[in-house]
Parts: C-alpha cells; sequence; structure tokens
C-alpha cells in the first residue's frame, strides 16, 4: 500500500488500518508500515491504545498484532522502513543519550505528546465506527492467506504436510467492503470437519457472513426399501460429532446451528422447507453444501436446488465425500467385462479420469459471523443420543463402551490416522486380519461421517514412510460400492441374481444366537460380542461371522445387514443399531458379495474354527470378549468342545449353561448342503445361467445398457442381461450335482497358523544368540589356553562344585555337576 510521506500520521494510520481490515494488507505488513510511520518509539508508546478496540470485534487480529509487537520489540529488531519519515526527532548530532534523558521534556516534545494523545483519540474513534458499520451491514468477506507460527498449528508428519501447496498458510474471513452481500448458508450433512473442506472454504470465497447449519430429517436420511441407515450407535455418534463440530465453530468465532423440522410436517421436502424459512429469516441467496451419493439423498438434493434457484437462491453442492464421483464413472473404453471387482473400478477411473484430486485445504482460523443468529434448537432437541428409561424411571446408558472406546471429535480421527501411520501400517499389508493386535486403522466411522476426507487421508497413506497398497485398495473399494448403488439403487434389499432371491432359510432360533454372540463357536460369539458393545470389529472379523452365518446357517444375507444396519432388538425398551459406521452402500455391496447375490462373488468362505490359527492364534481375542472361557488352554479355547471334562470342570466351564452349545455340530454337512441349495436354484432359472461360460446372468441398469451397446449381452425380452463373476464351486456344483468332492471349494483349508511361525521365529532366534554365545566363551577359552602355552604356564585346575560340560555327552550342550566327570592325565 502506498504511503505518501506529506500527509498527516492520522490519516496515513487510519487508511492503513481500513486496508487491514477489509483484508488488503496483513497483520505483519500493517505493523511495519506503522513503524515506518510513527518511528521506532512512537510505535512503542502509542501502538497497543491504537489497536486496543479490536479486541471487541476481531480478538483475533488483535491477538495476533500484539504477538507481533511483543516478539519485535522483546528481540529489538529494527525493520527495514521504506518511509522514515517520523514526527520526533533526535535534537542534534552532539547531544548524548545522557544528557536527553537529564534533560526533561522540552516545549516541543509536550507538543507532540498532546498531537499524538488527539490522534490516538481519533484513530479509536474511526475504528469504533468502522466496526459497527461493519457489523452492521453484515459486511463482505474475502479470503486472506497469513502466515501464521507453525507452533500454533496442530502437530504432524512434516514429511507428508511440506508437500502441500501453501504449507504454513491459514485462511482467515476477515470484513472486506462496507456494501454488505447476503449471508452464506453452509450446509453441514456427512462433512463434519473443518479441515479439507471445500464447501467451507467455498462460503469463505461467497463473501458474507457464514451460517454453519445442520437439518434433521430422520425420514429423509433412511430411503425408500428396507435401508435402515440411521440406527440407535450411528445417531450416538452423529450426537457425539456434532458436538464436537460445534465446539470447534465456537473456537475460530462461529456457531452451529440445529433445525429439526416440525413433526406435523416432517417428510419429503422438510429440508427444503427449513431452508426457505432460513432464506426469508436471514435474507441469504446462497447455499453451499457438499454433495451426497445415495440415490434417494441425490434425489431429495435435485430438488432442494431447483426449487431454492426458482427462488433466485444459488445453491452448490461440492463434491469431497468420495475420492471420484461415483456419477461420472464410466465404463468407456474398459467394457463390461469383470464388473462387480475393484480392478475393474480402477481401469474405469483410469480410462475415464475426472478432474485431479488437487492437494488438502487446511481449516480456517476464523469464520466472518451475522449480527443476528438465526433461531435454531439445541443439539438433544434433535433427539439423536435418547437413551430408554426403565419402568422405575432409572436410565438404560446402553451406549457407555461405545463412548468410552471412541473419540468422536476430528482431533480423534487425526490423532487415529497418525498412530496408524507410525504402527499400524508397517504390518497391515500381512497382518491386517489379526483380532488380537491393532494392525487396522479403526477409520472407517471417521470416514462415514465426513471427520476425515477421503483426499486427507489418501494424501497422508502416500506420504506416509510405510506405503500399504493394501490400505490404499480399500478407498477404491469404498467408491466401487458407491459406484454400485448408484448404477442399483435397489442394492440394500433386492438381490442382484435373481436366482438367488429363492434361498431364503427360517431358523430363527439360529440368527438369535448368532446377533448376540452364542453360537458356541468361541470366534464367532467374540466377534459379535465385540460389535454388540464397541459397534465396531475389523474387515476380517466380519468375513468371518458373514461366512458363519450364510453358509453354515444358511440364512438370507439381507438379515445380516440388518443386523449390522439397525438392532432389530437391542433390548425391550427400544432399537439399536450395531455399526457405528453402517454406510449402506459398503455394507449392501459386502453383503450381497458375500451372500453370492452380488455383482462379484467371494472366492473363499471362512472356517469358523480354523480361521482363528490366522487372527487369533494364542485366543486372547476370545478371552477379551468371552471371559468364561479365558482359563481354557490356547490348544482348546476355539474349540471347547474338544476339550477334556476334567479341564472344563477346573475352567468353571460348563457347556450348554455358562458356554452355549454349537448351534450346528457337523459344518462340512452343512456346506455341502448349502453346495447343493445353489445348484438347485441355479437349475430353477436356467434363463439366468450362460450356456456357454456357466457364469450367472445380472439384468443390466439403463445406465450401463446407454453406455455400452457392444456383443456380449443376451437380450430376453427387452432385457438386457451381462454374464458376471461367478464362483468355480458353483458352476462345477452344477454340472456334476452328485459329485462326492468338489475340487473348487472355497472353504479356506491353507490357513497360515501364526503361533506355529512365531514360536519357529523365535527358536530360531534364541537358537542363533545362544550359538553365537558359546562359539564366543570357546573362541576365550582357545585363546587363554594358547596364551598360557606361551608363557609356559600350567592348565588351570578345574574348579569344584561349578557345571562343567560332558565330553562323552551325546548333547554337546548338557553340563554336569561339578566334580563328577574330570580329567585324568
Amino acid at each position: 500500500m502506498p504511503v505518501s510521506g506529506g500527509e498527516d500520521p492520522m490519516s496515513q494510520v487510519r487508511q492503513m488500518l481500513r486496508e487491514l481490515l477489509v483484508g488488503r494488507e496483513n497483520a505483519e505488513g500493517f505493523f511495519c508500515l506503522c513503524v515506518s510511520v510513527l518511528g521506532h518509539n512512537d510505535t512503542r508508546t502509542h501502538f497497543l491504545p491504537l489497536i486496543q478496540l479490536l479486541a471487541t470485534d476481531h480478538n483475533r487480529l488483535h491477538t495476533t498484532l500484539t504477538s507481533i509487537y511483543l516478539e519485535y520489540f522483546s528481540k529489538v529488531r529494527l525493520f527495514v522502513c521504506v518511509y522514515s519519515t517520523s514526527p520526533r526527532r533526535s535534537s542534534g548530532h552532539g547531544s548524548s543519550p545522557q544528557t536527553e534523558s537529564q534533560r526533561g521534556p522540552t516545549q516541543t516534545q509536550k507538543q507532540t505528546d498532546i498531537k499524538w494523545s488527539n490522534v490516538t483519540q481519533d484513530v479509536c474513534a474511526s475504528i469504533a465506527t468502522l466496526t459497527s458499520n461493519l457489523n452492521q451491514t453484515k459486511d463482505d468477506v474475502t479470503v486472506v492467506e497469513c502466515k501464521v507460527d507453525q507452533s500454533e498449528k496442530p502437530k504432524r508428519s512434516k514429511n507428508r504436510r511440506q508437500r502441500r501447496k501453501g504449507y504454513g498458510q491459514q485462511v482467515v474471513g476477515v470484513p472486506r467492503c462496507p456494501s454488505a452481500p447476503p449471508p452464506v448458508l453452509l450446509w453441514f450433512r456427512r462433512d463434519l470437519r473443518l479441515h479439507d473442506n471445500p464447501a467451507v472454504i467455498g462460503s469463505l470465497e461467497a463473501g458474507g457472513p457464514v451460517i454453519p447449519v445442520f437439518i434433521w430429517c430422520p425420514e429423509e436420511e433412511e430411503g425408500p426399501g428396507v435401508t435402515v441407515a440411521m440406527g440407535g450407535a450411528c445417531k450416538f455418534w452423529l450426537h457425539q460429532a456434532l458436538s464436537c463440530l460445534s465446539s470447534a465453530l465456537e473456537h475460530i468465532g462461529s456457531h452451529l446451528v440445529f433445525l429439526r423440522p416440525d413433526e406435523e410436517r416432517e417428510g419429503i421436502g422438510s429440508s427444503l422447507l427449513a431452508l426457505r424459512s432460513l432464506v426469508r429469516e436471514t435474507g441469504a441467496q446462497t447455499v453451499l453444501a457438499s454433495a451426497l451419493y445415495e440415490p434417494w439423498l441425490r434425489e431429495r438434493d435435485q430438488v432442494v436446488v431447483s426449487a431454492l434457484q426458482k427462488d433466485r437462491v444459488e445453491v452448490n453442492m461440492v463434491h469431497s465425500y468420495c475420492l471420484r464421483d461415483p456419477y461420472t464413472v464410466t465404463t468407456e473404453g474398459v467394457g463390461l467385462r469383470g464388473i462387480g471387482s475393484v480392478s475393474h473400478f480402477m481401469s474405469c477411473c483410469q480410462m475415464n479420469p475426472g478432474p485431479g484430486l488437487g492437494v488438502p485445504l487446511d481449516p480456517p482460523i476464523s469464520l466472518p459471523s451475522p449480527s443476528v443468529w438465526p433461531r435454531g434448537c439445541p443439539l438433544e432437541g434433535l433427539g439423536l443420543a435418547r437413551m430408554p428409561c426403565r419402568k422405575d424411571g432409572t436410565t438404560i446408558d446402553w451406549a457407555a463402551n461405545i463412548r468410552s472406546s471412541w473419540d468422536f471429535s476430528e482431533e480423534g480421527a487425526q490423532s487415529r490416522l497418525e498412530a496408524f501411520l507410525n504402527d499400524g501400517v508397517y504390518r497391515y499389508e500381512k497382518e491386517s486380519g489379526r483380532a488380537d493386535a491393532p494392525n487396522t486403522s479403526c477409520l472407517s466411522p471417521y470416514l462415514h461421517f465426513g471427520q476425515l476426507s477421503a483426499r486427507w487421508l489418501l494424501w497422508d497413506t502416500k506420504g506416509a514412510r510405510c506405503r500399504s497398497p493394501k490400505f490404499i485398495r480399500k478407498l477404491a473399494w469404498r467408491d466401487l460400492a458407491y459406484w454400485q448403488l448408484t448404477l442399483f439403487p435397489d442394492l440394500p434389499w433386492e438381490s442382484l441374481r435373481p436366482p438367488y432371491k429363492a434361498r431364503t432359510g427360517n431358523e430363527r432360533g439360529h440368527l438369535k444366537a448368532w446377533q448376540k454372540g452364542r453360537t458356541g463357536y468361541p470366534l464367532v460369539d467374540a466377534a459379535m460380542r465385540q460389535l454388540w458393545l464397541t459397534g465396531w470389529m475389523n474387515n476380517y472379523m466380519r468375513h468371518v461371522v458373514a461366512s458363519f452365518l450364510i453358509a453354515y446357517l444358511h440364512l438370507p444375507w439381507q438379515e445380516g445387514y440388518r443386523w449390522f444396519q439397525v438392532r432389530l432388538t437391542r433390548c425391550r425398551f427400544q432399537g439399536a443399531d450395531t455399526l457405528v459406521d453402517a454406510d449402506v452402500a459398503i455394507d449392501a455391496m459386502m453383503w450381497q458379495n458375500g451372500g453370492m447375490c452380488g455383482l462379484d462373488h467371494w472366492n473363499f468362505v471362512m472356517h469358523p474354527v480354523d480361521a482363528a490359527m490366522t487372527c487369533d492364534p494364542y485366543g486372547s481375542y476370545v478371552r477379551k470378549w468371552c471371559p468364561e472361557l479365558a482359563v481354557l488352554h490356547d490348544d482348546h479355547i476355539h474349540k471347547p468342545w474338544k476339550c477334556p471334562a476334567s479341564m472344563l470342570r477346573r475352567a468353571g466351564v460348563v457347556l450348554g449353561q455358562s458356554y452355549p452349545e454349537r448351534v450346528v455340530t457337523d459344518l462340512e454337512e452343512r456346506r455341502s448342503q448349502s453346495l447343493q441349495d445353489v445348484a438347485l436354484v441355479r437349475r430353477r432359472f436356467g434363463q439366468y445361467v450362460d450356456p456357454c461360460s456357466g457364469c450367472d446372468l445380472v439384468p443390466l441398469p439403463p445406465r450401463l445398457v446407454s453406455e455400452a451397446m457392444g456383443g456380449g449381452m443376451v437380450n430376453t425380452g427387452g432385457q438386457f442381461l451381462l454374464p458376471v463373476i461367478t464362483r468355480m464351486e458353483f458352476k462345477h456344483q452344477s454340472d456334476d450335482p452328485d459329485a462326492a468332492s468338489n475340487p473348487y471349494n472355497a472353504v479356506l483349508k491353507g490357513y497360515v497358523s501364526r503361533r506355529r511361525n512365531e514360536t519357529i521365529a523365535f527358536l530360531n532366534q534364541t537358537d542363533f544368540t545362544a550359538s553365537v554365545i558359546n562359539e564366543g566363551a570357546e573362541r576365550r577359552e582357545r585363546q587363554e589356553q594358547d596364551q598360557r602355552r606361551m608363557e609356559g604356564l600350567p592348565r588351570p585346575l578345574a574348579v569344584e562344585r561349578r557345571g562343567k560340560r560332558t565330553p562323552a555327552a551325546k548333547d554337546r550342550f548338557s553340563t554336569v555337576p561339578g566334580g563328577v566327570a574330570t580329567s585324568h592325565r
């Protein structure tokens, strides 16, 4: 900013302050220019009174200026001033500092002090007037990038953070001009974060006070069919995440407004009614939100955008929830062969790249606030964390274990990510299936609620010292699930392969035992109890319990999906879901694949006993969640029915009482029956089996038909059918249903015994150490003997009662008491 040397200092200071407030100058530049205009001594005397009124409405800016002032004068650094004009000069070259201090103030100095006192009063009055006008007119906002002290930022790995452009810069929202635009509505949904949130940064760029708002409409969230998108545990997490987000917004000078439409008016369009009410109350003309990809929520958003645009309100839906917008993924150049696999999906993304991911965005350090906040309801009014009551009035705190197991804040997500990248990622590639060790990231709930962005996670993972391709591939699986949900909106409740709809089971007792963790198989029971108490289990254990439900209990996959999404009977007072990361797209896709109904068939079936060799070799996981079996030996803890009766008595285990009996006993017979059921339905629905390849045929959605109208598809009555991935054992079973054995049996048999491998590695290490120690001792003994022989000294006598090695023993490392074996030479 040019400053004329002939202007009055008061006018110059007022002009510089106005430039600072509108964002055309930063705090460091303002301080340097003040030193240039006022001089070193006058800045020390008058600067703090000049900025005092900023502490009321611009507290953070006042704090920054104060810290710059203190740092400057504590280190006595002289800035290079472009303009050296100062109202106070030295009286002469010959006067020493001591003489000047002894003289007392001159008449000129007294006049200067009176003058600068008036300047201070005028500038303070100007600040008060300008700040009042800014607050009353809801001034525009500009985004200013200012340098900040790196010690104030959260500690992260510098190797990852410094690779981003703009490192060391943060976004500040400050008033920009007296002509105030209307406020901006920042609509939070599943992006409950400030880090790397394009909608938040877009609200600052839109100009105007920002009003963060969260609207809770349960009917809109659920969607059609049996979606069960939000249950008790999910709602509890959402409640805690909203509380943390509200605190974070208040920390930067903003406020989160909670809204719940009237119950009598609740239904489709409730969000639209709430937004229209906010627009009328605040005068906002811009709404920003992060896009959601569930078909029913996307349809809701399209209605909202269309209606608000008719009301001359601009609505921007920003993409940030997935790495790739699922509605922009096409199969052009790849084809449909292998559709449903993550490899096919990644090929589609590579052949048809969208816009670049860009770099993660730092959070703003302030948000401009409106002069008057709209009316809202308290967070408790949303009813997300409502606990049931007993008849005597006491509360049932069913979420106590979930509350103690998780940190629900955005900082908690960052901490878990840092901890994983510093430790767990080194073992993830080979040991991610271990249930008894923290080798997984546990980040799925934070990703689901948007407290951690997928882009931030990918960026940090690629910047870590140890890259895990398997972990990065999980993000591709996540995007694949949402792509399939956009193609098949009925994915959560309708089987994609028509023949398998007929495979239904009605053994409700087995279902109840599976849900409550009382199947009699310790590994399955431990996983289901962990899910019940903490709302989470790792991916390997999800495969174990899903395989047991479908392949051994012969129950439909919808039962497992519904239980993972929402508990049907948590207690007799209310229902609550089990997974805190209950994601409709991911759960539906994985349960369909596990239930042999999805686009991709799992080519494996987890054995409920043998799988423990890989995931829980020492039984510590079972001991934690099934404490009634804690005393059993490692060899029997995963199969207590094979434990001798005497050992069961000593352990206090009574099968059928303290621990349940097995719901099914002959696992091989149950598995064989499952294969026969598959062969039966494939024969009954032969029109959905490709006669050439033996693969199942799946009806194509219109979107894929319009993208690819080439060959390889069978058209039956106007319906396009596509051959999809089919398990080899199903093809063999259909061709030869009476075969005694199936060479393509998918039950995993070659489990790696982690216990055996770790024991062998330990013995190898100890044996190697022992051999090295022995070789060193023998070498020292030979050196001593050679030395004594060279000096002509006699050999040392054997010490009585000292263990010696017996040369005649078969084991050369065995020892005997001293004196028993002696040398007679």
